[in-house]
């Protein structure tokens, strides 16, 4: 890598995906008030809703979402308002 490109808070980040927990470790400018030890080390963290490790299209597992179930609740609450 060329010198002096990168800016001065470009540093080692573990990032962890909080519906699995899974880690990994990586650089990033990112702000981070947390902590974490990885390997022996400790490093900023940034957490993370869904990464690679469980996001379904990597993973191959759907997870079925209950529309109708969200639209008949839906129709049901706002039935009552219109009255």
């Amino acid at each position: 890598m060329k010198k002096g490109i990168h800016p001065e808070n470009y540093r080692p980040v573990v990032f962890k995906d909080m519906s699995n927990g899974d880690m990994f470790l990586s650089r990033s400018t990112a702000k981070a008030t947390e902590t974490v030890e990885f390997e022996g080390e400790t490093y900023p963290v940034i957490k993370l809703e869904i990464s690679n490790t469980s996001h379904p299209f990597y993973t191959g597992k759907s997870k079925l979402v209950d529309t109708a179930g969200r639209v008949d609740k839906f129709m049901s609450r706002y039935a009552r308002s219109k009255k």
